[in-house]
C-alpha cells in the first residue's frame, strides 16, 4: 500500500468516525478542554441523525468492525478498559471480542475441506453454525466422529488481503509519525507497528496457532490456575484449527459470573497468578487473554481459547520483570530504579536516585489498596508522565508482555471490583524470586557455567591437537608443557565444579 492509498484509507476511517460522532462524542462535552469541546462543537452538525440515538460505544464499535482487523482488535483492547472508559462504554463495545457477524456456514464448510484435503463428514459427525465470530476468524461447534465436542475456528474469506492493507497503512503511520514528531519517538511507532504486523502474519496460518495451544497447554498445566483444550491435530490446516470443546461460559457472557458458587476474587486471583506464572516460570503466555477468549466454570475453572498471539520473554527479560515486580512488592524502589538502569530501559545518563523517587511517588499512593480504592487512569496518566520525563523508550520485545499486563489487570477487575493485584501477584513472583536469585540458584548457576567453560576449553585443546604442527607433529620436548598446561587448567576447573556441587548440596540440604 501506497502513500497515497494509507492516505485516502485514514481520511475514510476519519470521516467515519465523524459521521458517527465517535471522535469527541457530545455526551463528554462538559469533560473536554476548551479547545477539543470546541473542535467538537464544529464536527458534531456533520453527523449523521441516525448516529444520535445510540451510545458513544455503539457508535464507535460500528465503525471499528467496518474497518477491518486492526481497528477490531483496538476495539477489543479499550473493551477491556470499563475503569478508564466506564462500563457502559466497554459494554458496548465488547461486541467486538467475540460477536461480528459470522460468514455463512456452506463457506466455513468448503474452507475446512480445502485446508483439510478431506471431506467434512470424514473427520466431524456433525458441524453446527459459527457459534463466536471476531475480526479473523469464527468458531463453529462440531463432534468428532468419536462423540467428543469439539471447537472448529475457520479463517474468513480474503482475509489476508484486510490484513495485508492493516499492516501497510500501520507500517506507514508509524514511520510517519516518527518522522513528524519528535515526541513520539519515544513511543517508537516503527517498532511498535512491525511488533502488531508480526503478530497479524502468525495469526493467519493457525498451524501455528494449534502449535503454540499445544505448548501452552502443556506450560499451564504445571499450575492449576488456568488450562487449555487438546488440539484435534487431524483437524488442523493452514486455514482451519480443531480444539476440544472448552467447557463452561465465556467471560463476555454475563451469565458466567453469575453462576451459583463462584469465588470472584479468587477467579481473578487466579487470571493473575496464571498470566504471570506463564511470563515469568515458562517465558511463554497467552498474550490476547480478553473475556471473549476465557471460559469460566461454576467450580471456579479457568480456560483459555484463541491462542494466536503469544507472547514470549528471554531469561533476561523474565529476570528484570521479576526483580521490578519483586522491588515493588518489598516497596525497595531503588532497586527497581536500579533494575531499569541494569536492562537498559532507562538511558544510563538519567538519574538514578531521581528515577527511583518518581517510581515512589507512582508506587505509594496504590501499594495495598483494592482496584476500588483508586484511578487507574490517574495511575496510567502517572506512569506516562515518569517515562517521558526519564526519557524512556518503549520495548519492542515487552509490547505483547506490557499489553497482556493491562488486560489481564482489567479483566480481573471485572470480576472482582475489589481485586488487589500486588497480593495476586505476590505468590507467583516469590516462588520465581527463591528459585532463580537464591543463594542456591546462583551455585547451580555457578556449575553451570563452569561445566560450560570445561568443555569449552576441552574443545579447544581438541582442535589445536588437530593443527599442523601441533602437539600430535612437534617434538616431545615441546608438546609435554602444552599437554601439562592443559592438564592443569582442566583439574582446576574440575575442582571447582566438585567444590561448588558440594557448596551447592549443603545449600539445598
Amino acid at each position: 500500500m501506497g502513500a497515497m492509498t494509507s492516505v485516502a484509507r485514514l481520511t475514510g476511517i476519519a470521516w467515519a468516525l465523524v459521521r458517527a460522532d465517535a471522535v469527541l462524542p457530545r455526551e463528554i462535552d462538559p469533560l473536554l478542554p476548551l479547545g477539543p469541546r470546541a473542535l467538537g462543537r464544529l464536527l458534531r452538525p456533520l453527523a449523521r441523525r441516525a448516529a444520535r440515538g445510540e451510545r458513544p460505544g455503539q457508535r464507535l464499535a460500528a465503525v471499528l468492525e467496518r474497518q477491518g482487523p486492526v481497528a477490531i482488535k483496538l476495539g477489543q483492547f479499550l473493551a477491556a478498559r470499563g475503569d478508564i472508559l466506564g462500563i457502559v462504554f466497554a459494554e458496548d463495545l465488547s461486541r467486538l471480542k467475540d460477536r461480528l457477524a459470522p460468514f455463512p456456514t456452506p463457506m466455513a464448510r468448503r474452507a475446512v475441506e480445502e485446508s483439510l484435503g478431506r471431506p467434512v463428514d470424514s473427520l466431524f459427525a456433525s458441524f453446527d453454525e459459527a457459534v463466536a465470530a471476531a475480526s479473523l476468524a469464527q468458531v463453529h461447534r462440531a463432534t468428532l466422529l468419536d462423540g467428543r465436542p469439539a471447537a472448529v475456528k475457520v479463517l474468513r474469506p480474503g482475509i489476508e488481503r484486510r490484513v495485508a492493507a492493516d499492516s501497510a497503512m500501520l507500517t506507514w503511520v508509524g514511520g510517519l509519525a516518527h518522522a513528524l514528531s519528535p515526541a513520539a519517538r519515544r513511543l517508537e511507532p516503527r517498532a511498535f507497528a512491525a511488533t502488531v504486523t508480526r503478530a497479524l502474519q502468525l495469526e493467519l496460518d493457525l498451524r501455528f496457532e494449534a502449535a503454540g495451544a499445544d505448548e501452552l497447554r502443556a506450560v499451564m498445566a504445571a499450575d492449576d490456575f488456568m488450562s487449555a483444550p487438546r488440539v484435534v491435530w487431524d483437524g488442523v490446516g493452514r486455514r482451519v484449527l480443531t480444539l476440544e470443546w472448552a467447557p463452561g461460559l465465556p467471560l463476555s457472557d454475563t451469565a458466567a459470573l453469575e453462576q451459583p458458587g463462584l469465588d470472584r476474587p479468587r477467579l481473578a486471583a487466579r487470571l493473575a497468578r496464571a498470566f504471570l506464572a506463564q511470563a515469568l516460570d515458562h517465558g511463554v503466555f497467552h498474550a490476547d487473554l480478553h473475556e471473549g477468549n476465557l471460559f469460566v466454570q461454576a467450580s471456579g475453572a479457568l480456560i483459555a481459547v484463541d491462542f494466536g498471539i503469544i507472547g514470549r520473554l528471554g531469561p533476561g527479560e523474565r529476570r528484570f520483570l521479576a526483580e521490578i515486580l519483586w522491588g515493588f512488592l518489598r516497596r525497595d524502589y531503588a532497586r527497581v530504579a536500579a533494575v531499569h538502569f541494569e536492562a537498559g530501559y532507562v538511558p544510563a545518563g538519567q538519574d538514578r536516585a531521581a528515577f527511583a523517587q518518581a517510581l515512589r511517588a507512582v508506587g505509594e499512593p496504590i501499594f495495598g489498596r483494592t482496584a476500588g480504592a483508586f484511578s487507574m487512569s490517574r495511575l496510567l496518566t502517572q506512569l506516562f508522565q515518569v517515562t517521558a520525563v526519564f526519557d524512556m523508550h518503549l520495548r519492542p520485545e515487552l509490547v505483547l508482555l506490557q499489553k497482556t499486563m493491562v488486560t489481564v489487570e482489567a479483566v480481573a477487575r471485572r470480576i472482582d471490583p475489589e481485586h488487589d493485584i500486588w497480593a495476586s501477584a505476590e505468590p507467583v513472583v516469590r516462588r520465581w524470586i527463591a528459585r532463580e536469585i537464591s543463594p542456591a540458584s546462583r551455585m547451580r548457576d555457578l556449575v553451570t557455567d563452569l561445566r560450560a567453560a570445561a568443555a569449552g576449553l576441552a574443545r579447544l585443546a581438541a582442535r589445536e591437537a588437530e593443527q599442523p604442527g601441533g602437539p600430535a607433529s612437534i617434538a616431545a620436548s615441546t608438546n609435554e608443557p602444552r599437554r601439562m598446561e592443559w592438564a592443569w587448567l582442566g583439574l582446576a576447573y574440575g575442582a571447582a565444579i566438585v567444590a561448588s556441587a558440594f557448596v551447592v548440596a549443603a545449600l539445598l540440604h
